[in-house]
């Protein structure tokens, strides 16, 4: 793995170089991830929403104390929108190289579906065709009884 990501003739084509990076920001939003998923930053959540609405009365259910809630969670939102990206990205390309390497390392295996992400819409639809047409027939040899093993030859997408 480490000479995969060491010199410049051997980057991994299809992985942005950011990605790999390590940035300030996505090591702030993995530990915020962290923290607001867990049980306890739930009940704080429930917590702070049971003591805004007891102190209603308190404050005769003003617009001033709507305001308050409406605006905290809309800018907790905000925030917690590129938070929670940041994480689906970073865990999107960490599988797919996972994905990668084991399409790669699997005698039998057609190399060229490792970078289907890169593909546009009509050739990713072509190879999803293909592929239930593979489904469809291994289903129907298993039907009659015969297996449904191997690895039959895909055509390109064209």
């Amino acid at each position: 793995m480490a000479s995969m990501l060491g010199g410049s003739d051997s980057a991994i084509r299809d992985i942005e170089a950011s990605a790999l990076q390590r940035w300030r920001f996505a090591s702030i939003a993995r530990s915020i991830s962290t923290l607001v998923g867990r049980p306890a930053a739930f009940a704080i959540a429930v917590l702070v929403i049971v003591l805004w609405a007891a102190s209603g009365p308190l404050f005769g259910f003003s617009d001033t104390w709507q305001l308050v809630v409406n605006t905290s969670t809309t800018i907790v939102t905000f925030l917690m929108v590129f938070v929670i990206q940041n994480t689906q990205n970073r865990d999107t390309v960490a599988i797919q190289i996972k994905l990668d390497e084991l399409i790669r390392a699997t005698q039998g295996a057609h190399n060229a579906v490792l970078d289907l992400e890169e593909l546009e819409d009509e050739q990713l639809r072509a190879y999803l065709k293909r592929y239930e047409e593979l489904a469809a027939g291994a289903r129907e040899r298993l039907r009659k009884g015969r297996l449904d093993t191997g690895s039959p030859d895909i055509k390109p997408a064209h």
